[in-house]
């Protein structure tokens, strides 16, 4: 089978592999989030923690829980690394020094899954399971709860709450993100990955010698690092590994559980607000700059032919089709070495990020994100035809709008800053694996992906100074808390609202006039925020 028919093989079953799965999944994820009902082990864990999940929170107290939740959360996954020798399965590795611990609590809290550090020599089985792995799920899960409260704002007319911060936590985690990763868990480990609690196999080398092979509980780690879009692998080399993705079809899992929630939000928000022709315009949109993206790395890959960075077994296609998923979302995860790819091919990725992570986003990053360039098109198509925007029945005023505004510019600004902060140093040239337009490039996506909330990283940048580790955890919070906040304000300001009827003048919102403003409003954003940078980086590097 030729490269290039194993690629439109695996994207032809991964399309139907989502189509299947976006009904049941999006109808059954706005079914969590709508039940007034609470399992036992739900009350279990209120009462436990002191929960009422009666009551429910104005927009200022579930940001507070948000911010106090991750806060707690950075603090004791830090502990728990720095306490690595005193707890179970340390394998003898010792405690995690300070600054990679700071890095990595706030990496894993944040969704981002940066990695300063070799996992198979850093983190023992306990630090990756009981704080590691948990983060993965309680971070998709902040996410998932911030996207339904937004959701919920459009919903309410003259109210004041938006839901319980930690009932939505509560759903997010063990009625989704719990039974799908498990089940999926046993799909890997029968497809081949590795799921196992011993540091290490000896075997005997080709020349006589002798040397371990580290194993790992992979195969739990993975099905959760690709649902929740986290992307930190359980080995350096991440989804290249063999034992974390050891085939065609293990990487066909993979890229299935990176897409379904995100995409299937957006039927969970069609039925939510009660029409679900606007899910399906949000859809279009995500899916469209998916495609564009995947053509320009898929075709510049192909057009090059170099295989240097790639596995063997999956070979320029699927490879192209890893890359384009795990930017466009918030995941992260590769299964090649994007520092290898061709100018436009790393181009396509850092222009994924650069979107905003929104094609399709990350777990309920990327339908916030995508609801907040909605607001900005309807913004901005109220100022050309001069009358107050709408979207779904209430008025964008100036709150909504600077909500908006706050949210879409945190993330060019941390990015943008943090590079051109880095340039300024002379150390940064000896961490670059490449000068010129192709070291810009390293910087510029080293903060895209830590201000997006990525992880993935161009494999050229030596990451472990005191500055990169403190700024990027830096890019990471900030990138991750100051959209939930504005998004969060946002979601306030709409449910104080009366919703409004449609008239004449309403913009209709779910044709494809409006998918094609909302497309061109990104594009537009994107570009005039970054073509300048993009211009002396992967651009000037593929005209060169």
């Amino acid at each position: 089978m030729s490269d290039t028919t194993a690629g439109l093989l695996q994207l032809g079953l991964l399309l139907v592999a989502l189509a299947v799965a976006y009904k049941p999944l999006g109808d059954y994820m706005a079914r969590v989030f709508s039940s007034e009902k609470h399992s036992k082990v739900e009350k279990g864990l209120y009462k436990l923690f002191r929960v009422n999940p009666e009551s429910e929170q104005r927009w200022p107290t579930y940001a507070a829980g948000v911010l106090g939740f991750s806060f707690v959360s950075v603090v004791l996954l830090y502990l728990l690394q720095r306490l690595q020798p005193l707890l179970p399965w340390d394998l003898g590795r010792g405690a995690v020094s300070p600054g990679v611990a700071f890095n990595t609590a706030i990496s894993f809290v944040t969704n981002t899954n940066w990695q300063s550090y070799v996992p198979e020599s850093t983190m023992g089985h306990f630090v990756q399971m009981a704080g590691l792995t948990v983060q993965n799920f309680l971070s998709a899960a902040v996410g998932l709860s911030v996207a339904i409260a937004l959701t919920r704002g459009f919903l309410r007319s003259q109210a004041d709450r938006l839901g319980n911060f930690w009932v939505d936590l509560t759903r997010g985690t063990i009625r989704v993100l719990l039974p799908m990763a498990f089940v999926f868990s046993l799909v890997l480990i029968a497809l081949g990955v590795v799921q196992s609690l011993k540091a290490g196999v000896a075997v005997t080398n080709p020349d006589g010698t002798s040397s371990t092979i580290a194993l790992a509980p992979a195969a739990s780690q993975e099905a959760i690092k690709e649902l929740g879009t986290n992307g930190g692998g359980i080995f350096n080399a991440n989804s290249a590994h063999p034992f974390e993705n050891p085939n065609y079809w293990t990487n066909l899992v993979e890229l299935f559980l990176i897409l379904v929630i995100p995409v299937s939000l957006t039927r969970t928000f069609g039925q939510l607000v009660g029409n679900r022709k606007q899910g399906y315009v949000l859809l279009s949109v995500m899916g469209l700059l998916w495609g564009l993206m995947l053509a320009v790395t898929w075709i510049s890959e192909a057009k090059t032919g170099g295989m240097e960075g790639k596995e063997q077994r999956f070979g320029t296609s699927l490879t192209s089709i890893f890359a384009n998923t795990t930017t466009g979302t918030s995941t992260g995860a590769v299964n090649g070495a994007h520092d290898s790819l061709s100018a436009l091919g790393g181009g396509g990725p850092l222009l994924n990020m650069l979107f905003g992570e929104i094609s399709p986003g990350g777990v309920g990053t990327g339908l916030y994100g995508m609801l907040v360039m909605a607001i900005i098109a309807m913004f901005l198509a109220g100022l050309m035809v001069g009358r107050t925007p709408e979207y779904l029945g209430k008025k964008l005023g100036k709150r909504e709008v600077t909500c908006a505004a706050v949210a879409m510019l945190a993330m060019p600004t941390v990015v943008l800053l943090g590079s051109a902060l880095a340039l300024m140093f002379p150390s940064t040239a000896s961490a670059l694996g490449n000068g010129g337009a192709h070291g810009l490039s390293e910087v510029l996506y080293a903060y895209a992906s830590t201000g997006n909330n990525n992880g993935s990283a161009f494999g050229g940048l030596t990451a472990t100074s005191d500055w990169f580790q403190s700024s990027f955890g830096v890019a990471m919070a900030f990138g991750r808390y100051i959209p939930i906040i504005a998004v969060l304000c946002l979601a306030g300001s709409l449910a104080a609202q009366r919703k409004v009827p449609e008239t004449a003048g309403t913009l209709p919102t779910t044709g494809p006039l409006f998918g094609t403003m909302l497309t061109g409003t990104v594009v537009l954003v994107a570009a005039l925020t970054f073509i300048p940078a993009l211009a002396l980086g992967p651009i000037a590097e593929a005209l060169a």
